[in-house]
């Protein structure tokens, strides 16, 4: 099987997605605002798993409920910037956090 090269197909989708608007995010001014933020996932030292996107679930019902409510749903998805987690699991193994990070 020849290697997966993302440049042989990124104009084919390119022109399709924005030929059917696929990621065109509607701005309706006239909505009532709605803003839905939860606690970001981050790499807590030894990995992501499945636990990570749990608190995200809950958010992402209230979101979407009160888009079929007719509200402009604000929902971003973030993650720790801080790396603090990370951090400390890197001093708790003894490793360099560049180690740790790289591994995760």
């Amino acid at each position: 099987m020849p290697a997966y090269r993302p440049q042989d197909l990124e104009k084919k989708w390119q022109a399709h997605w924005q030929q059917h608007h696929t990621f065109r995010a509607e701005n309706a001014s006239d909505k009532p605002k709605y803003y839905v933020l939860d606690m970001f996932p981050y790499p807590s030292g030894a990995g992501l798993h499945v636990g990570h996107p749990l608190g995200y679930i809950a958010s992402d019902i209230v979101a979407r409920y009160q888009r079929l409510q007719g509200r402009n749903v604000l929902h971003p998805m973030g993650f720790d910037s801080f790396g603090l987690p990370a951090e400390q699991y890197a001093i708790q193994t003894g490793q360099h956090p560049a180690v740790t990070t790289e591994k995760n």
